[in-house]
């Protein structure tokens, strides 16, 4: 099933200007239509609609609140707070995994190459990593095995090892900039992110900057098709945040997706976030993002409000 569902997310940009043409043909067929003026009253008004109620939602966290969702094929959005700056925390594993297989795509090492991971690449002992549990005294891994890790287990010891393959901070952004991606900014390890409660605000992104990352991995900018495939294929595979975007939504729909969740300090939580491509009832496929920054309520209720904002926009727009 999963597999049937990530080759109709690679097949659909394709499938989509090649239908174009007969989309607008069936179209120009029908009779009865409304007509411009009445259609984009009734989308602004839906938007209007989906806003207020999203805005409703988002009070319930007690605290800062970013979202962007865009419908794909059609240009339909949403926001809220879109170009605020939200802690990405482990988000941006998603970017570093981009920008390390971007090097794979380049020739510069190879998907199975085997990497040791020292004791020394270790996160801290707060911070999450399978790996370290796993390998107390550091192991070998190939190139994809990190990235697994990391996107689909959200390794903090995984990412730091991709980030340094990928050649640091400086070349993330870097390549960040080569495909058009704006309002997304990676700084730091992981390591130091978990030693320095501040440290993981200069690791940021904006709603819009996160859309515009789905939209250039769902473009395929920057990566061969195999890299993408396997990105996405991860991202599907992810394990943390069943209760965060795919909470509300029917069993088995597609989402692919990351979360960011950071500790919390004297009752206040940092990041509750998670960002992914779904997969609409028409067939469509919505970039949302949904930060959660600095609130005071407990994890039930963050992760709450994301799933609320994600359903209440598929409803929306997924029609």
């Amino acid at each position: 099933m999963k597999r049937t569902l990530l080759s109709y997310v690679l097949l659909v940009t394709s499938l989509t200007s090649a239908c174009s043409g007969t989309t607008t043909a069936q179209n120009n067929n029908l009779t009865n239509k409304p007509s411009a003026s009445q259609a984009t009253k009734k989308d602004e008004s839906r938007e209007r609609e989906l806003e207020d109620q999203i805005g409703r939602i988002a009070a319930e966290a007690k605290g800062h609140v970013g979202v962007s969702a865009l419908v794909l094929e059609t240009g339909e959005e949403v926001s809220l707070n879109p170009h605020d700056h939200f802690p990405m925390q482990s988000v941006y594993k998603l970017p570093i995994g981009m920008a390390l297989m971007r090097e794979v795509d380049a020739g510069k090492m190879k998907i199975d190459q085997r990497v040791r991971v020292e004791k020394s690449d270790f996160v801290g002992a707060r911070q999450h990593s399978p790996i370290r549990d796993k390998n107390p005294q550091g192991v070998e891994l190939s190139v994809e095995e990190l990235l697994r890790y990391a996107i689909s287990e959200s390794d903090g010891t995984a990412s730091d090892v991709m980030l340094r393959l990928a050649g640091g901070a400086g070349a993330v952004n870097n390549f960040l900039s080569g495909i058009k991606v704006s309002e997304l900014v990676v700084a730091n390890t992981e390591k130091e992110i978990g030693s320095d409660w501040q440290v993981q605000y200069r690791n940021w992104s904006s709603p819009d900057g996160a859309i515009n990352l789905l939209r250039a991995l769902y473009e395929r900018r920057g990566l061969s098709e195999q890299s993408q495939s396997l990105l996405l294929k991860l991202l599907i595979e992810s394990t943390p945040g069943v209760k965060r975007l795919k909470g509300l939504l029917p069993a088995g729909t597609a989402v692919a997706h990351k979360t960011g969740t950071s500790n919390t300090q004297d009752g206040i939580t940092a990041a509750t976030n998670d960002i992914g491509i779904l997969t609409l009832p028409n067939g469509h496929h919505l970039a949302i993002a949904v930060f959660v920054s600095d609130s005071s309520v407990d994890e039930a209720t963050r992760e709450g409000v994301i799933a609320k904002v994600a359903r209440a926009v598929w409803d929306k727009l997924g029609s």
